[in-house]
Order: C-alpha cells, then structure tokens, then sequence
C-alpha cells in the first residue's frame, strides 16, 4: 500500500475502527425489543441488509453479536464471506441490535465513514485475502478477528472519504441501472425459452409442417406398437446374450464375476383416457406415452463405501458426477475423476450418447456423454429406441418441464428425486419425422437465445470487473482529487488513537498473594 496520495496514512484495520466492541447489557431491561439480523438479512455483494425482525432482549442476551446503528457487520463463516456478506447498519427501530455469531462487528470514530469501511471490506481483493486467512475446519472456516485486526487499510482524509464516497455511489448508481437492463433481459430471454418448449411440445411449432407434409406423420398407436416389438426383441437379445456368456463362465470354471442376467423390463404401461384428458392439448396425429415406454431408462451405480475409497478411483474409466452434467451444456466432453478396474467392478460403463439426467443437487439437468462412462446414482442414463424416439426431442422436452420435474423433489436440504419421477414422465408423442423437425427448429432459435444469453453473462461479468476496478482506484486516491486543504488523514489518526487511549479500561492489578 505504498505510493499513497499526500494526505493519506497507512494503518490497520484495528487502527482506524474498533472491532467486536463490547456492549453494556446491564442497561438494557429483558423485556426490552431489540433488533434482530440473522444472516440471511444480509445481502450478498448488495451491502443491503433488513433490520425488520425484533426480538425480546432477554431470548438474545446471551449468544448473539451486540450492534449499533452505524456499525459494519462482516461475515466472518464460510461462504458468506467470500459471498460478500456485508452491510451498514442502517438506522434502527431500536437502539440495540443482536445478529448472528458469524458477524464481526466494526465500529468507526468521528472522522472515518462507515461507508467507506464497508467498500473496503466488500471489495473482492480483500475478500480474496481473508479466504486465504481463514482458519478452523472445512465447511466452518471463519476469518479470525486477529488477521482483521491487523489487516492494511488506506486511510485518506474525511472530507476526502465523502468525496469518494459521491463518487462510487455516483458510478455505481450508473452500473446499478445498466445490470438491472441486462438481468431483466434475461429473465425475458429465460421465460421466452420456456414457453418456445412449451409451444413445440404442444405442436404449434410444427403445424404448418403437418400440413406440408401428411405422409410423413404416423398415429402414436402405430409408434407405441413398434416401440413395444422392439422393447420385446431387445429383452430377447438380451437373454440370449447373456445365456451364452453365462455358458462360458461356466466353461472357464466359474472364473471371475458371473453374469448379470438382464432385468426385465417394466411392463408396457398405456395411458388411461381420464389421464390423457387432464394433460394439454395436443394435435390429433400426437399422443402421450411414459418415458419408461421409450428407451432403457436406469440408475448409476456406485455400491462401494466409502466413495473416495483410493482403490476405486484414478484408472482409466471416466466417471461422470451431477456437476459435470450441470455444467457440460449439452455433451459432457470433459472429466475430473475415473475409476480403476475395482471401481468398474460396482459401477456400470454407460456408452456414448447416453442421455445423462441428475436426481439429486441438481435436479433433471441433462447432458449427452461424450464418451463411455460410469456415474453414480445421482445420475439416470436413459437410451432411446432412437429409430422412433430421439434422444435430443427427449432431452428437449425435459428442458422445458425441469421445473415441474423438480416440483416432485422434497423440501430438503438436498433435494431429490427418484427413478420412478422420471418413468412416470408423461411425454407428448409424434412421428420420428415430426419429432426431427422439432428438434432441428428448436435448436436454431434455443442457439440465437443462447448466444444471447453468453454476451448478457459477458456484459454482467464486465460490469463487475468495473466495479472493483474503481474501487481499486479509489482506495488507491485516484478516483477524486486531493484538496491540500483538508486535514490530514495522519491527524485524524492521532486523534482516533488518543481517544481510544482515553477510554481504555485502566488494567486491574492482581492482589497480592498473603501467606497464610
């Protein structure tokens, strides 16, 4: 922090603020209403914060961080603080305030902005650094009062500090209007992709397609009566499959893992008239079928425990996790980890082109392997009979209905779903040539959206990297300029350090120890 402008001083955090400054209890009564911030009143990156919720003083005495109006509260935990969990505490209703132990509390004298503090505070160099402070064990870590206390903290004159201020809020003011533009051109973007799915799988988008071309569209009882033939000759082809490789695991003694005869498939299920009538209108040529009806739909395996056991894990076989499939887009072409022969051996190798869809974290995201692979439960690998089913018109429509698909998960800490949310999916039915034409036009406009989606992301993240570009400049004394007469930051720092002399408490003497 050197170089800094003809005025400033370089102290510490401590120096300049006292932290976690300790209340007089005994003058507030029990029954007494005192605000209440528990940490999700605390915005992330917002600097918002709501003080709305009251509570009795005598449930919050004991327990809780004490605060005043005016003070900066920083969430020490992770990840609130690397979220930006932090605020000024606006005017109250009450005059005390009692928030979460996760707060540290910084008080500013006469002469330091709290608003300034909180820029300081918030920017994400100095969120950086106190993740890389942090101690305690993972998932508990906390930023320790000791390594804030003596935290670097450019300290430019008062006068100086409101000036800066005008200017921050000024061109934040600005970026402010320009992200709310970009957020509310997603949300549009967001909502026009969902009913574009809704349109198409409700045939609309296709109709004069349909028109054009009657000779091309086959009843969904023509289809579901190939797809039950073939769902019949696969078992078949399955059981004679494995007959044979049962016959040379006997022929070669019983070595090894036997085969796995193939599970039957669940019966062939048709929807009832009263069903059908519940669900949307579709054209006369489409129909309804359940997901289990139209390909091998099954769960990953992962039988062994513990999962990070080192036997089962960095060999040759990729092995896929509902994150991979969140962020893959639409084929996962990249992998972190791989199983060994071992983990092979409890799992299952899925082929290319299986359509991945996650049942737990996150829910019904989906993405195409890109290569053969393993994944665990949390996962469902579904493979159509794709000479009448494709797999991306599958992929699509479970797009466009992930919300009510997540619906079916439990109000949980972790949400989930099972496999039978998925076999029971009810899915609108046209011919494989109808079902093409959907996917080729979907897939033209959803490229438009999506590219519109990547520069709205790309402006956001700009926008972002503005903000701390001039708070850089600002707590380096380049946002506004100097005015030779405004007092010296390092006199405001006397007179800080000469007030918190006066009152500090005198340190009590131990008695002197009397021999008996």
């Amino acid at each position: 922090m050197s170089d800094l402008p003809s005025g400033w001083v370089e102290a510490t955090l401590s120096a300049v603020t006292t932290i976690n400054p300790v209340a007089d209890k005994k003058s507030i009564a029990l029954e007494a209403w005192v605000n209440f911030v528990p940490m999700p009143a605390v915005g992330a990156e917002t600097g918002r914060i709501d003080v709305s919720e009251q509570r009795r003083f005598a449930k919050v005495k004991t327990g809780y961080t004490p605060f005043l109006e005016n003070d900066v509260l920083f969430a020490k935990i992770t990840p609130c603080m690397e979220n930006g969990k932090m605020a000024v505490v606006p005017k109250l209703p009450h005059l005390f305030g009692f928030g979460s132990t996760e707060f540290h509390v910084l008080r500013c004298p006469e002469g330091v902005l709290p608003e300034f503090v909180y820029l300081h505070v918030s920017s994400l160099k100095f969120r950086y650094d106190a993740e890389h402070n942090m101690t305690g064990a993972v998932g508990q870590k906390r930023v320790p009062e000791p390594y804030l206390a003596q935290t670097a903290f450019p300290l430019p004159p008062t006068n100086e500090q409101r000036r800066i201020m005008g200017k921050v809020e000024s061109l934040f003011t600005e970026l402010d209007k320009g992200e709310e533009s970009l957020r509310a051109a997603r949300a549009r973007a967001g909502l026009y992709r969902q009913s574009l799915l809704k349109y198409a799988f409700e045939g609309h988008l296709t109709a004069d397609w349909r028109a054009a071309n009657p000779d091309k569209l086959e009843t969904p009882e023509i289809l579901l009566a190939r797809i039950q033939v073939e769902r019949d000759t696969r078992y078949k082809q399955a059981l004679d499959d494995w007959q044979i490789d049962l016959e040379k695991w006997r022929d070669a003694g019983e070595q090894g893992k036997k085969p796995a005869k193939p599970k039957r498939q669940n019966d062939f299920v048709t929807l009832s008239h009263e069903v059908v009538v519940e669900l949307p209108q579709v054209p006369e040529k489409w129909g309804y079928s359940k997901l289990a009806n139209l390909g091998d739909l099954g769960r990953g395996k992962s039988k062994h425990r513990p999962r990070n056991d080192p036997r089962l894990l960095g060999g040759p076989y990729p092995l896929i996790q509902t994150g991979d499939v969140k962020s893959a887009g639409r084929i996962i072409r990249e992998y972190t980890q791989s199983y060994t022969e071992f983990g092979l051996s409890q799992s299952k190798l899925w082929p290319k082109g299986t359509l991945c869809i996650t049942i737990a974290a996150n829910i019904a995201e989906t993405a195409f392997l890109g290569f053969d692979s393993c994944f665990p439960d949390s996962v469902v690998g579904f493979s159509s009979f794709e000479e009448m089913i494709s797999p991306f018109y599958i992929e699509l429509f479970i797009k466009g209905v992930r919300q009510r698909i997540e619906a079916y998960a439990p109000a949980t800490a972790q949400k989930n779903i099972n496999l039978t949310t998925l076999e029971e999916l009810v899915i609108p039915l046209c011919s494989p040539a109808e079902q093409a034409e959907i996917v080729s036009r979907l897939e033209a406009k959803l490229s438009t959206l999506d590219a519109l989606e990547v520069q709205i992301e790309a402006q956001l993240a700009r926008s972002k990297a503005l903000r701390q570009s001039i708070l850089k400049q600002a707590f380096a004394g380049k946002l506004v300029a100097q005015d030779p007469s405004d007092e010296p930051a390092s006199e405001l720092l006397k007179r800080i350090q000469a007030e918190k002399a006066a009152t500090s408490k005198p340190t009590r003497k131990k008695k002197a120890a009397h021999a008996s």
